[in-house]
């Protein structure tokens, strides 16, 4: 009974951290899906490019995400030492890095039409994505540093704010979206160019709200006192931990993306479906993410703590929460697939009934790999949280890399099973990246960890000796 009592202990910090953060993702994913609903009701060409534009942007954007996540362990970490000025540099430095890397990739999301045509998509899709991202890439280093901000925050369990912020973004992006797609209230009518523009919106806005609440709340830690700065020290560490998320990451969007080209290959309508089955499938991601998020904050306070019991047994339990997710999931997939892509289009929209019919196939592709998906990013989640991020960045490569994609292209293309084959090929690679990362957590990370107050206090006083 007490072991049980021991585990239904962590139930409640998850969730306390969890729910704000679920409901944070969830805000943040109806951006896209507001943006996807939208675009639905105004052509399903404009959706079809906008679904090139946002996948190549979300590519690019989720490598740069890896210093943001690198961020929130590393602070949880510092917090449960009591290391303010550790705390302070690592946030400094996910800043800088975030800046850097998006004045990097800006220019190939603002000059991409080119590599669309590369890639095989129609002229006409591949315009209307250039179009698309010729706004919407100036929100990459904004949303870049919204992540570093909301890993900041959330690290030091002010969830709360990370979530109002977010469903703000919400009510911000649908108003923009309403003036500048359809061109209401006297605007200019621009299509998929007014929903970048609000984008755009939505990133500078979210970035200064948070950048204000950060600094009323936790003034003591003076992130932005001398920020011109370099700390090279800092920047290493959030380098050497961010750079292996950020790839590991780019793997498995790779094997969404890859997905997405495939699609395209299909024709205009199999890819607007798959756009929005993705968008389905990213709503119950997004819960298994804050479960996930909440999973790499209590691992990263077990770590300053030197808690290896309490890290393990909180990891089972948000495994087995994430799992919960999948299963309801799974049911909603398999009972309502036509109205669930239903709501994603107009009444009246062209070709209507054949998207919803390619997108009800679909649909049971995306009930597959529901276990299996929220399993991966729990895992990825709890090994951040461990800091252990070289290993499973190569378990990814080989799982999404050299056995999803080919998968996909084998049974979708080469076989001739369509866009079903394609997601049949995805699911093939969650399966055995969700095996090998859970394994990795369970079987090896922090299993040098032990009960010790005494030195995480002695790493406490270690670093408040250190210069800032």
């Amino acid at each position: 009974m007490a072991h049980v009592s021991a585990y239904r202990a962590h139930a409640g910090p998850i969730l306390r951290l969890g729910v704000p953060l679920v409901g944070s993702h969830l805000a943040q994913i109806s951006i896209q899906f507001t943006d996807t609903v939208m675009l639905g009701r105004y052509s399903v060409e404009a959706l079809a490019g906008q679904v090139l534009g946002a996948t190549l942007f979300f590519v690019i954007f989720i490598v740069g995400s890896g210093f943001a996540w690198a961020v929130m362990p590393m602070v949880a970490r510092a917090e449960a030492e009591g290391d303010v000025t550790g705390l302070r540099r690592v946030t400094r430095m996910g800043l800088w890095a975030s800046v850097v890397y998006g004045a990097l990739v800006m220019p190939a999301l603002i000059l991409s039409e080119g590599m669309f045509a590369a890639l095989g998509q129609t002229p006409e899709a591949a315009a209307i994505a250039a179009e698309y991202l010729s706004i919407a890439g100036w929100a990459m280093i904004p949303m870049l540093l919204v992540m570093v901000l909301k890993s900041y925050l959330s690290a030091l369990e002010r969830t709360q704010v990370v979530l109002w912020v977010t469903v703000a973004a919400v009510g911000l992006n649908i108003v923009v979206n309403y003036l500048l797609i359809f061109g209401n209230w006297g605007f200019p009518e621009m299509g998929v160019a007014g929903a970048a523009v609000a984008s755009l919106a939505v990133a500078v806005g979210s970035t200064l709200a948070l950048a204000l609440y950060a600094l009323r709340v936790r003034p003591r830690d003076a992130l932005f006192a001398r920020f011109w700065r370099p700390d090279w020290s800092a920047l290493g560490q959030v380098g050497r931990v961010g750079l292996p998320i950020g790839l590991t990451s780019l793997a498995e969007s790779s094997l969404f993306a890859a997905s997405t080209i495939m699609m395209g290959w299909l024709g205009t309508i199999p890819l607007a479906a798959h756009g929005i089955v993705l968008e389905i499938a990213s709503i119950t991601f997004m819960i298994h993410m804050g479960l996930s998020n909440a999973a790499t904050i209590r691992a990263g306070q077990a770590m300053g703590r030197r808690d290896g019991r309490e890290l393990r047994q909180g990891a089972l339990v948000a495994v087995l929460m994430s799992a919960a997710v999948a299963a309801v999931a799974i049911a909603a997939f398999l009972i309502w697939p036509e109205a669930l892509v239903g709501l994603f289009l107009g009444t009246y929209v062209p070709d209507r009934d054949a998207v919803l019919a390619t997108g009800a196939v679909l649909m049971l592709g995306a009930a597959l790999f529901q276990f299996f998906d929220g399993a991966q990013v729990m895992a990825l989640g709890l090994l951040r949280g461990v800091q252990d991020t070289t290993v499973p960045l190569i378990l990814a490569v080989i799982c999404y890399g050299l056995l999803g994609i080919p998968a996909s292209y084998l049974l979708g293309i080469t076989l001739g099973l369509g866009g079903l084959g394609i997601w049949l090929g995805l699911t093939m690679g969650l399966v055995l990246a969700s095996t090998c990362l859970l394994a990795r957590f369970f079987f090896w990370s922090g299993r040098g960890i032990s009960v010790g107050p005494s030195a995480a206090g002695a790493a406490a006083g270690a670093a408040a000796a250190r210069p800032e």
